[in-house]
C-alpha cells in the first residue's frame, strides 16, 4: 500500500472519503478556503525561515503574505477581511514571541518515504515534514496548524502524524534509533501561538507503530461506510456521498414547497415547545415556592393534586466499597459501565485495545430523532 498521513487520517474520519480519494481517485478540483489558508501560512513560515544570512524581517514576511493572498476562494468579503487579519495576527505574534536567528534548522518542507512491513507487506508512506530544528539535547520535529481550537496534551501524546514524522526521521538518522527520546516532536497552533510536544522512547515507539498496523488492517477489511461529523461540512465529496444525498438529489418524493413547509412547521414547533418548556419551568418554581411558604407538599385546585417529588442521587467511595463488597464476592454484581468516563478513557487508549474494547459492544436499543444545525455550505 502506497499511502500518507493524510490520507490515513482521512479513513480515521471517514472510511467512504478515504475510497473516493485514495482509491478510486476522484479529484475535485478545488480546496476550501481554510486548506488555502492554511497553505498561505505555511508558505509564509516557510518563507520566514529561509535565508542565506540575514532572514527576513516581520515587514517582508507580511509583505509576502499579503502577495500570496488568495481572495477568490472566499465566498464573502467578511470573512475573507476576518481571515486576512487572523493571518496578519499569527504572523507578528510569530515574531513578537520567536527570534528566526535563534533556531538552528536543518530542514524546511523536508519530504520523506518510510516503508513499513506488515504481515509481509511493504507499505510506503510518503509525506513533508514542516520543519526540523538542532537542539541542545538533539533534534525537534515540529508541525504548523492552524486550527481554530487548542487540543488537549493527550492528543499530541496519541498523535500518528508525530508518529510517522518520527519513523521517517530515524530513517534519515538511523544512529538516533536507539535513543527516540532524544527527538522532541512537536504541534505549532500557529492561531493560538502555542506548542505542545511530545517525546517518545523506544518501548513507546515500538508499541505505537502497531496503531499503523491496526489501520493497514482495518483499511483492508474496511466496507467503507460513511461516517457523518462536523467535518463533512468542508468535505469535497457531498455531492456524492449516501449521506448528502437528499440535498442534491434532482428528483424527490415531495417539492420543494412541501418540504419547506413542513420544515418550518416542524422548527416553529420546536420553538413553541422550547419555550413552553421555560414557561412549565418557571411556573413549578412558583409552585414549590408557594409549597415551602405554606411549609406542605402537596397543592389542590382544579380538582387536580400538584404533589413534591423528593429524587435523591447519591456516590461512594468506590475503593472502600469495592473492598466491602468483594469480600463478600458482591462488587461484580453492582459494577456498571460509565459511558461518560469510558468515552474519556478510549481517547488515550492505545489502538490496539481501543478496537478490542469497540467489538465488545452490543446494541441494547435503538431509536430515531432528529437534530438541527445550520447548512455551513448552502
Amino acid at each position: 500500500m502506497k499511502t500518507s498521513y493524510s490520507a490515513l487520517n482521512s479513513f480515521q474520519t471517514c472510511p467512504l472519503r478515504y475510497k473516493f480519494s485514495a482509491i478510486d481517485k476522484i479529484r475535485t478540483g478545488k480546496k476550501s478556503a481554510e486548506a488555502v489558508f492554511g497553505s498561505m501560512i505555511h508558505s509564509t513560515m516557510q518563507f520566514i525561515h529561509t535565508g542565506s544570512f540575514i532572514l527576513p524581517t516581520q515587514k517582508e514576511a507580511l509583505n509576502h503574505f499579503s502577495q500570496k493572498w488568495n481572495s477568490d476562494v472566499f465566498d464573502n468579503e467578511f470573512r475573507e477581511r476576518a481571515a486576512f487579519a487572523q493571518g496578519i495576527k499569527i504572523i507578528q505574534n510569530y515574531y513578537k514571541n520567536n527570534n528566526p536567528s535563534d533556531f538552528q534548522i536543518v530542514d524546511i518542507e523536508s519530504r520523506f518515504s518510510v516503508d513499513l512491513k506488515h504481515n509481509n507487506e511493504i507499505h510506503l508512506i510518503s509525506g513533508i515534514i514542516d520543519r526540523i530544528d538542532k537542539t541542545d539535547d538533539g533534534y525537534e520535529i515540529i508541525d504548523y496548524k492552524t486550527a481554530n481550537k487548542l487540543p488537549s496534551q493527550a492528543h499530541v501524546e496519541d498523535n500518528l502524524q508525530l508518529l510517522i514524522y518520527l519513523l521517517a526521521f530515524l530513517k534519515r538518522y538511523p544512529q538516533l534509533a536507539k535513543t527516540p527520546e532524544k527527538i522532541k516532536l512537536s504541534l505549532y497552533f500557529l492561531k493560538h501561538d502555542t506548542k505542545l510536544s511530545t517525546v517518545k522512547n523506544l518501548d513507546q515507539l515500538t508499541q505505537e507503530k502497531e496503531k499503523i498496523f491496526d489501520l493497514f488492517d482495518a483499511i483492508k477489511n474496511s466496507d467503507f461506510e460513511p461516517q457523518t461529523s462536523p467535518l463533512c461540512d468542508w468535505c469535497d465529496f457531498q455531492e456524492i456521498c449516501p449521506m448528502w444525498k437528499h440535498k442534491f438529489k434532482k428528483e424527490l418524493t415531495a417539492t420543494d414547497e412541501e418540504k419547506n413547509s413542513i420544515i418550518r412547521q416542524y422548527l416553529e414547533l420546536q420553538t413553541e415547545a422550547k419555550n413552553i418548556r421555560k414557561e412549565i419551568s418557571a411556573l413549578q418554581k412558583n409552585l414549590l415556592e408557594i409549597m415551602e411558604g405554606e411549609k406542605v407538599d402537596r397543592l389542590f385546585g382544579n380538582g387536580k393534586i400538584v404533589a413534591k417529588t423528593h429524587r435523591q442521587t447519591f456516590k461512594y467511595n468506590e475503593e472502600k466499597l469495592k473492598e466491602i463488597l468483594k469480600k463478600k464476592k458482591l462488587w461484580d454484581q453492582v459494577v456498571k459501565v460509565n459511558q461518560l468516563q469510558l468515552n474519556k478513557v478510549l481517547q488515550v487508549l492505545p489502538s490496539k485495545e481501543k478496537q478490542a474494547v469497540e467489538k465488545l459492544k452490543e446494541l441494547k436499543s435503538e431509536s430515531y430523532g432528529l437534530s438541527i444545525r445550520q447548512d455551513k455550505v448552502s
